[in-house]
């Protein structure tokens, strides 16, 4: 693997993934989308890269026309148990190094809109709203959703006014005889940017970790189901929505979870995993370090009313060389023209 491999975190975050992902994974069986050709440019390029590294303040311009969204899970942006110095802390912070590589790494990329996951409280996306303030990164709306889950929300923050929001109708599922709520829940948020009206919908499926609620994969799934039901319901009000769903989905592109989530290849409502990849050409968003292994759980999924408007050639997968001081994932960058 790249030189990234010689990095190894102290500590794992409590959402694993531990499985890997090919290129032919990611993508299935249906070829890569190609780049528009003849598109306005949005911004200035991205910066060549340098023995796979980014000189700190390099990065892209702010939009002029369209927006940038990034889907960031930034790992534990809460008070929880963490061992450092020799020593288990109760209820401490992410460490301020670690929050302050993140800020730094998405200010380089002046995100429009930007969906998190792993946030503990409201006042976590807060703090990451104003931090990105002081980097000159305005996004004054924002959006909290929580589910079963006590310690991980979701957190949604934009340069571009919340018109709208939703919760699912049905946001708990059977397992062994018992129900459940969806963990993290289903953020859902409706966007107006630039006269152009969006539907952003984030998760964060359960971990690959071992649970008492039951089998970890059987968990995914059927969250993956409840996801896929609100989806239909979306399309079944607008069946031209401009729809994004986004976040960590725990698993691989050719999953049953994922194939769930994205219905039947070629069909109207298929969802479309954007293809994007970073300057290496590399394809993986998370870094298991215990276990030395690269796998692309972190997407961006369109409906087919939007993959016009996306630009293919100018998205891309952030792996700017501080990447690995902020977060076990890198972020993903889509920009809708």
């Amino acid at each position: 693997m790249i030189g990234i491999g010689l990095f190894l975190a102290a500590t794992i975050s409590c959402e694993r993934s531990n499985s890997s992902t090919a290129t032919s994974d990611l993508l299935g069986s249906q070829p890569p989308i190609q780049p528009e050709q003849n598109a306005e440019d949005l911004d200035d390029p991205l910066p060549a890269a340098e023995g796979n590294q980014m000189r700190k303040h390099e990065g892209s311009a702010p939009t002029k026309t369209g927006f940038r969204f990034i889907n960031y899970n930034v790992k534990n942006w809460l008070l929880m148990e963490r061992y450092a110095d020799g020593k288990t802390t109760q209820n401490a912070p992410k460490p301020d190094a670690e929050k302050i590589a993140a800020i730094h790494l998405l200010s380089r990329h002046h995100p429009d809109v930007l969906g998190l996951c792993e946030i503990g409280q409201p006042d976590d996306l807060k703090e990451i709203q104003t931090r990105l303030k002081q980097e000159g990164i305005d996004l004054p709306f924002s959006h909290f959703t929580q589910g079963g889950d006590e310690n991980r929300r979701l957190g949604l923050l934009s340069r571009f006014p919340i018109t709208g929001s939703a919760v699912p109708k049905v946001a708990s599922y059977q397992l062994d005889g018992k129900s459940h709520p969806i963990n993290r829940g289903i953020l859902d948020v409706t966007l107006t940017a630039r006269g152009k009206e969006y539907r952003l919908l984030g998760v964060h499926l359960k971990s690959k970790r071992a649970s008492d609620q039951g089998d970890q994969e059987a968990i995914r799934f059927e969250e993956s189901k409840l996801l896929r039901k609100h989806i239909e319901t979306i399309f079944d009000q607008t069946p031209a929505a401009r729809l994004i769903v986004y976040g960590d989905f725990n698993d691989t592109r050719s999953s049953r979870p994922m194939k769930k989530i994205l219905s039947s290849y070629g069909k109207p409502r298929y969802l479309t995993p954007i293809p994007a990849r970073d300057r290496s050409g590399e394809f993986w968003t998370h870094h298991w370090a215990l276990h030395d292994v690269y796998s692309r759980i972190d997407f961006v999924l369109v409906s087919e009313a939007l993959k016009s408007e996306v630009r293919y050639d100018r998205s891309r997968i952030l792996d700017d060389a501080d990447w690995i001081h902020a977060s076990d994932h890198r972020p993903v960058m889509v920009i809708f023209r």
